[in-house]
């Protein structure tokens, strides 16, 4: 324990000022993108927020570790057992219901150090951008269904590119819209993709505070796997190209907003001839884009959009099997450029 304290009491300081002089020389093509570490390491989780860097928690014992490290200052000692407070216990995890605290500490009193510990790592936990665990799925499968909690085709992944940008007016009538939507929702805002702001401080707190919980607003997604994602229903995007073939090859409808170049063709082709979005034209406004995100997320025109997505994704892991168009493409210019020689 008190390794663990020096560690992080004396460590915060210095590795801060490494980061900002790693970050002071790097070559525009190479640079910090992010902060990974283990997660009794939390100083390091404090320097990513300092830096507005996104933080990867490395969690080196089993997946149930993160929930029993939540709901320990919350046990019934005089019981022996912990028991989950409400927010955890609405899927039970049975190997956790009913744990010895005698077999686990030795003892049913919790020294407070220790839960000063928990708290702290819990804490850190939480602010991680992605947390990283040691496990095998089979081994802990309803520990982890716990972690992953959102409900199938619920969410909406909210993604702009790596150029497009906005004002201050559209950043609060879509986060507006979003939280009006009611629906859960994963939205990345490339930091200065803002005009006149660094990230999202101009965001007003009531906003923040009436998607909190349910909404996720993050400055970095791995887009190809949030779209593979089972709870992912829905992708609000630009429409690049890149992105609109990674949301056909993963069966996504598309909420299309293009702004520039080949966009505008490309939401033409999802919404008008694959029929597997909606288009957002005109002015953003909060009231629209709640009607949008319903349209697409739960009502029955949206049922039937999705239906189309997954016939396309099929139409395309067809393309790219063993003898399918683009496998063979693909194979037909491995042997033009070797024709070469």
């Amino acid at each position: 324990m008190a390794a663990i304290s020096a560690l992080n009491s004396n460590c915060e300081a210095p590795f801060q000022q490494y980061m900002e002089e790693m970050m002071k020389v790097q070559y525009p093509h190479d640079r910090v993108a992010g902060v990974v570490y283990e997660g009794f390491m939390y100083f390091a989780q404090a320097v990513a927020n300092n830096l507005k860097l996104p933080g990867i928690n490395v969690r080196t014992s089993a997946a149930a570790t993160l929930l029993l490290f939540a709901v320990f200052p919350d046990a019934h000692h005089e019981k022996g057992y912990i028991s989950f407070p409400e927010s955890l216990a609405q899927a039970p995890v049975p190997e956790l219901q009913s744990l010895d605290l005698k077999g686990l500490l030795g003892s049913t009193e919790i020294p407070t150090p220790i839960l000063e510990l928990r708290f702290t790592v819990t804490d850190a936990t939480k602010k991680a951008s992605s947390i990283v665990v040691n496990t095998v799925h089979f081994h802990e499968q309803q520990t982890l269904t716990k972690l992953d909690k959102q409900a199938l085709k619920s969410v909406i992944y909210i993604s702009f590119g790596s150029m497009v940008s906005m004002d201050e007016k559209e950043l609060v009538e879509i986060a507006w819209g979003l939280a009006k939507s009611e629906q859960p929702f994963l939205w990345v805002v490339r930091p200065g993709s803002v005009r006149r702001s660094e990230w999202i401080e101009l965001l007003p707190e009531s906003i923040k505070e009436r998607v909190e919980g349910r909404g996720c607003i993050v400055k970095w997604a791995p887009q190809k796997e949030d779209l593979a994602h089972g709870a992912v229903g829905g992708f609000w995007s630009h429409c690049g190209w890149n992105s609109t073939l990674e949301s056909v090859c993963e069966g996504v409808p598309m909420l299309c907003r293009p702004y520039f170049g080949d966009q505008g063709l490309s939401a033409k082709y999802v919404c008008s001839v694959w029929k597997i979005g909606l288009e957002l034209e005109g002015v953003l406004e909060r009231g629209k884009i709640e009607r949008a995100i319903r349209r697409l997320m739960v009502e029955t025109e949206g049922v039937e959009i999705g239906k189309r997505a997954k016939d396309l994704k099929h139409k395309a892991e067809l393309c790219l099997s063993e003898d399918g168009s683009t496998y063979n493409a693909l194979n037909e210019l491995a042997q033009h450029i070797l024709s070469f020689g």
